[in-house]
């Protein structure tokens, strides 16, 4: 739906461009090729960190859940780590074969 209001808004750039000024078409659809391109980027952008956001709120719930993670070479799970929630990490726990380590939930699977 956000796609469909980033080309509604660079259509009526394109208008006020049209009917408002003085540019040869040239420019007027080199304007709106680069508002376009920018629009769209950050709509690509904004869905990239919408999808990051999920997963890691996936992962914190698995882990909420009990659940064991995978998180690069190591097994995360709640009896050897804690979950930091302000900086996203897990932290292991002391007395733990794990002890000292500390693993972004962004690297959990």
């Amino acid at each position: 739906m956000a796609y469909i209001y980033g080309l509604i808004i660079v259509a009526l750039f394109f208008a006020v461009m049209h009917f408002f000024t003085e540019l040869d078409l040239k420019q007027k659809v080199g304007a709106t090729v680069l508002t376009l391109s920018f629009v769209m980027g950050a709509l690509y952008y904004n869905t990239l960190q919408n999808e990051k956001a999920e997963h890691l709120r996936d992962v914190m719930l698995r882990f909420n859940q009990g659940k064991s993670l995978q998180c690069g070479d190591l097994e995360v799970d709640k009896s050897n780590f804690s979950l930091s929630v302000g900086t996203q990490t897990f932290i292991a726990r002391e007395q733990t074969p794990y002890s000292g380590k500390m693993v972004a939930a962004s690297e959990c699977e």
